[in-house]
């Protein structure tokens, strides 16, 4: 009997696992920006730096040509010209991230498709798409501020990036005037950040604050410390975020300047003194992201006991299969960030491309679940359009895969109300593409997705 169990247990242990399958262990580690002509001469000190990748950083058409003019091809480089023409977004990109950048095929890059668009890649827009999809500036209390759900406000601090993403949500006031969209504005200002502390200390109910923009990297160490500070000394405030994606386009801050990294840390200390949480929220979307400079940037703010988590988006051609989204997962848990949110993509105008259908995420979700701890698995959800919040991607209430419609509801956020998202035409059979572009055709398929939805609420 004894034998018997012992054989029993000997069939059930696992075979060693090969190496091969532990790949996102693996960083990239040599000095791969001299792969790029215009870097090939700086040194390590100098890149990783952050007042020269500052001082390097693109921010015109005319620069991004002349850096890559000899690792591109005229066809890309006169496609890249023509994007940025059709797109709400300007140009900034670090020399850190086109330098991660495959140019030997540049076409199907995983960080070449989020910072810089190509003509031949662009599609047209659902036309139920708009630049400010989440209605922020409806829900706007403030200039700077945004009070949407009960507890949580979102404090608006700044406008500017140190890289400006593609399918960014805030299109409509982040970074430069482009062709087809004109600002709006939430700069620096003492006196908008100070309407906005005001009307928190004025609502007790606001327990939990994220402090965004715009990008807090760009905020100095004396700006995140006013900011920081300030909030955590009104009584009723429990929790601070700051947000940013920093840590993936410019990670080597965190290395080189010590007085932005001292001031995140000098918040933290009073947050703890003070029984306040304060953590960071940053952005990654695909692997290829997180470097050997990512791992040490961490490494920074783990000694310094700073909670990191990320918050991904879904994006076609990008992260869109479960292979793509386990692997970021794994390689992001690894290096301590905990992989928090995976939303769906924004209806954000100028990016179709970039869309996935809701079912993409749904099916994603189910295959993130069980390769890796319960709490290092991220939750995969949607900012229901129109204000509604964030919804988990399987709590609609209705959804027609045929035209595209799901409708969720928001019962703490806004009860009563529905709130539809529509899959992007990409996703569709033909027939329907072309009925979207019929007005009523359009209400058509609203309408029979709102009334399908009401008749499962009842």
């Amino acid at each position: 009997m004894v034998i018997q169990n012992v054989l029993k247990i000997n069939e059930n242990l696992k075979p060693v696992i090969q190496m091969e399958s532990l790949k996102y262990r693996l960083f990239t580690q040599y000095e791969f920006w001299r792969d790029i002509p215009e870097f090939a001469n700086v040194s390590e000190k100098d890149f990783l730096n952050y007042k020269w990748q500052t001082k390097n950083s693109i921010y015109d058409q005319k620069t991004l040509i002349k850096t890559i003019s000899n690792i591109a091809s005229k066809e890309f480089i006169e496609a890249a010209c023509q994007g940025f023409s059709r797109v709400p977004m300007a140009v900034r990109i670090t020399p850190y991230l086109l330098s991660l950048i495959d140019w030997n095929n540049p076409w199907n890059d995983p960080i070449r498709k989020q910072f810089i668009p190509v003509s031949t890649q662009l599609i047209e827009d659902h036309p139920m798409l708009s630049f400010d999809s989440l209605h922020e500036r409806q829900d706007a209390v403030t200039s700077s501020l945004v009070h949407r759900y009960p507890q949580k406000a979102l404090f608006l601090a700044l406008d500017t990036c140190p890289a400006y993403c593609r399918f960014c949500t805030r299109s409509y006031a982040v970074g430069q005037n482009t062709n087809i969209m004109k600002k709006g504005n939430f700069s620096v200002d003492s006196k908008r950040w100070e309407e906005a502390f005001n009307y928190i200390e004025s609502h007790p109910e606001l327990e939990d604050i994220v402090i965004s923009g715009g990008d807090t990297y760009n905020l100095s160490a004396e700006q995140i410390k006013t900011i920081g500070f300030r909030l955590l000394q009104i009584p009723q405030i429990r929790r601070i975020r700051f947000a940013s994606k920093g840590l993936a386009v410019m990670p080597m801050k965190v290395l080189t300047d010590e007085n932005w990294l001292d001031a995140i840390t000098s918040v933290l200390e009073l947050g703890k003194k003070l029984y306040k949480e304060v953590a960071l929220h940053t952005h990654f979307n695909h692997a290829n992201e997180i470097t050997g400079i990512t791992q040490r940037a961490m490494q920074k703010f783990f000694e310094r006991g700073l909670v990191v988590r990320d918050q991904t988006v879904l994006l076609r051609g990008i992260n869109d299969t479960s292979e793509q989204m386990q692997f970021l997962i794994q390689r992001l848990s690894y290096i301590n960030i905990q992989p928090y949110y995976v939303f769906q993509h924004d209806l954000v105008k100028g990016v179709e491309d970039l869309r996935t259908s809701v079912q993409t995420a749904i099916d994603i979700e189910k295959s993130l679940r069980g390769i890796i701890a319960g709490f290092k698995t991220p939750t995969v959800a949607i900012d229901a359009p129109a204000g509604g919040g964030k919804r988990s991607i399987h709590s609609y209430e209705y959804y027609n895969r045929k035209t595209g419609v799901s409708v969720y509801t928001a019962p703490s956020v806004r009860p009563g109300k529905y709130f539809l998202y529509f899959d992007p035409l990409h996703s569709l059979a033909e027939n329907i593409r072309n009925a979207w572009k019929d007005p009523k055709q359009q209400q058509i398929m609203c309408d029979e997705a709102l009334n399908e939805a009401r008749k499962a609420k009842f």
